[in-house]
């Protein structure tokens, strides 16, 4: 019998064959303008008026194929590889922060970007460490290029990636000592999880990158220092090089299940971790996709668990996705440096991750002190000169929305931006506070008052 979850509250019920079926229009579930930004929310970071009502009219699977499209992507990448240019003229790692804001806020392929995001918390490498601009921008571009790609092809290029082999030491991985950090890494972080592997796989594998290192800027590998001993990994046998060694990684039976696991962390839910009956049938179209990540992203992305009510409000926004997701449906443009600053502020700094497993996410990004930081972002924002809404004033965007009263405000950023219904308590008090009351202050008001509200913060 399918069990739907909607009849039951945690994962644990949930039948696999109902969660990865394409979700279909229902009596309960339209597709209608909350359905849709929610997948814009969730898939990208959020999404214009416009966008919103193209998509309603488009149906489900021209939206997602959408979020697939590269159409209208060369100019958009000519421009920021423009701005890379300069940014990597200047050695400042700090400016390469505001170069990232500015290809999520503005580019046109929103899934793209926030793929890259997720990998880059998946492959944590920080500044701090690695002060080489050029280095940590050309790991970010890796990641990018294959983002919704060939998994196995990005992992032997992050293995060999310079950024990441200062980050974790592989520098200084010789035959006369092993060093153990990638290895490890690799496989309790990047591909497999922690339980799947053994000290001595660690130490196997450890031998099998002897000899990878640096020089000009650029991976070399030094056969002198490699040790060309063979080694037994993962229960096989003769294994020699540190490609052959990846590629006995990527063909664990775990690999498939780890990456579906945390892509619907990502994408789904943040909590319960969902178990691997729940997680079969994505792991499986992984696996027989030979590691191609668009197939299973599609079918996540247009899954009922994905686009259901079931799944509304289950997760908790990052930093990223409540300062662009707020940008995005307000089509506002900001200072992007001060916006980073903020953003640092408040848990999130870009190219920053706090260490190698990334950001916790989840109920880690809200504190009492985040709590008053994400609010005052919002509020800077929406009051800072510099902002613009649709290039201009947000009395001409009210206009243009047809905002002719506070109602009309809340219930326009409860369909566009929020993901669960505002309180009644809230709304009333709002609706009283500025009763007969109109004007590009008000506005700026209300909005600021929303981002004290704790529905702000679901995704």
């Amino acid at each position: 019998m399918t069990i739907a979850p909607s009849n039951h509250g945690g994962l644990n019920h949930m039948d696999p064959d109902w969660a990865w079926a394409p979700w279909t229009e229902s009596a309960e579930e339209k597709w209608d303008r909350a359905r849709v930004a929610k997948l814009f929310r969730r898939a990208g970071f959020c999404a214009s008026e416009d966008t919103l009502r193209q998509s309603v009219a488009d149906g489900p699977d021209k939206s997602v194929d959408q979020l697939f499209s590269m159409e209208g992507q060369s100019p958009f990448e000519r421009e920021s590889d423009g701005i890379a240019a300069t940014v990597k003229a200047t050695g400042d790692p700090k400016n390469l922060v505001t170069w990232w804001l500015h290809r999520i806020v503005s580019n046109p392929n929103s899934l793209l970007e926030k793929m890259t995001l997720f990998w880059h918390g998946h492959f944590a490498t920080s500044a701090e460490k690695v002060l080489d601009v050029e280095l940590m921008l050309e790991q970010n571009q890796l990641l990018r290029k294959h983002a919704i790609g060939d998994f196995r092809t990005m992992i032997h290029g992050i293995s060999k990636d310079p950024a990441m082999l200062i980050y974790l030491d592989s520098v200084t991985n010789r035959k006369a000592h092993a060093n153990e950090n990638y290895a490890r890494e690799l496989m309790e972080l990047f591909c497999l999880g922690e339980g799947n592997y053994s000290e001595s796989d660690v130490q196997q594998l450890a031998r099998c990158f002897t000899g990878w290192e640096i020089r000009r800027k650029q991976f070399r590998f030094n056969r002198y220092q490699h040790d060309t001993g063979m080694k037994e990994l993962l229960g096989k046998t003769n294994v020699g090089s540190g490609e052959e060694a990846i590629d006995r990684v990527l063909d664990s039976p775990h690999l498939p299940y780890f990456i579906a696991s945390k892509l619907f962390r990502f994408f789904v839910c943040d909590e319960p971790r969902p178990d691997r009956t729940l997680l079969k049938p994505l792991a499986e179209r992984f696996a027989s996709d030979q590691l191609q990540l668009q197939g299973m992203l599609r079918m996540l992305i247009r899954s009922q668990v994905f686009l259901s009510d079931w799944s509304d409000g289950r997760k908790i926004r990052s930093p990223i996705d409540l300062a662009v997701g707020f940008l995005t449906t307000l089509e506002a443009t900001t200072n992007l440096e001060r916006l980073a600053n903020q953003l640092k502020e408040i848990g999130q700094a870009l190219f920053f991750p706090p260490n190698v497993k990334g950001w916790d996410g989840g109920r880690a990004w809200i504190n009492s002190s985040t709590l008053v930081g994400r609010a005052n972002l919002v509020h800077q924002v929406v009051r800072d000169e510099n902002t613009r809404f649709q290039s201009g004033s947000i009395s001409a965007f009210a206009a243009n929305q047809s905002w002719g009263s506070p109602e009309d405000l809340l219930l326009w950023m409860e369909q566009n931006f929020f993901a669960v219904a505002i309180r009644n308590e809230n709304r009333q008090a709002i609706a009283s506070k500025f009763m007969g009351k109109s004007g590009e202050e008000m506005m700026k008001e209300i909005i600021s008052l929303l981002a004290t509200f704790p529905e702000i913060h679901l995704s």
